[in-house]
């Protein structure tokens, strides 16, 4: 029992680091709303066409804008740890709407995985479909080219795209939606320090 006590507190030691958790987690999902946001705002006019005519969004032009926007200038909020829990908001909301209009539809997985991840996949017929034609390429591929070089840097595969992604990301804002950006590393910290926890007389 002592040597477990001992343990116990060695891993509460741990924590005297735990800033490192969401700050390495906003550096790996920062780039990843910046580009999207990027990508739709500089693609404005092909970006509301889409969430217009395949997704039947309305006021496309509107939704495109709105949806660019929160994942650029949330992105770049969340890469500083400025207004984090704030910024996470609107981009959980994001993330649900794509979920529900761009990826619901085709399932779970984003890749045609014939041994499942997670066992909640609903669009199983789409696995077997994308898994089909996936097998077809590469038949055609290996008959007509050099299909050695084709895949040296990566096999072949078809793009599911069900709402795997968008589930991930949603449930890494919420962990920054109820944790914050963290202490040190964060521009919430520091505004914290001067305006919050000075006033308070907290230190």
């Amino acid at each position: 029992m002592n040597f477990m006590i001992k343990l116990q507190k060695l891993l509460e030691q741990s924590r005297s680091v735990d800033f490192l958790a969401p700050l390495l987690l906003r550096i790996f999902l920062a780039p990843i709303l910046i580009i999207a946001g990027y990508g739709k705002l500089t693609a404005l006019e092909d970006t509301a066409y889409y969430f217009g005519e395949y997704l039947g969004m309305p006021a496309p032009m509107l939704m495109a804008t709105l949806a660019g926007a929160t994942e650029f200038f949330g992105g770049i909020a969340i890469l500083i740890g400025l207004a984090t829990r704030w910024f996470a908001i609107p981009l959980m909301f994001t993330m649900i709407v794509a979920a529900g209009t761009a990826h619901w539809e085709n399932g779970w997985h984003a890749l045609p995985e014939t041994t499942l991840t997670v066992p909640w996949e609903w669009r199983m017929d789409k696995i077997e479909g994308a898994v089909e034609r996936r097998d077809k390429a590469r038949e055609i591929l290996k008959e007509h080219s050099d299909y050695d070089w084709i895949t040296e840097e990566g096999s072949i595969t078809v793009l599911k795209n069900g709402i795997e992604f968008a589930a991930t990301y949603f449930l890494m804002l919420l962990v920054l939606f109820f944790y914050g950006a963290g202490r040190y590393a964060s521009v919430d910290y520091w505004l914290a320090e001067k305006f919050c926890r000075r006033k308070d007389g907290q230190r």
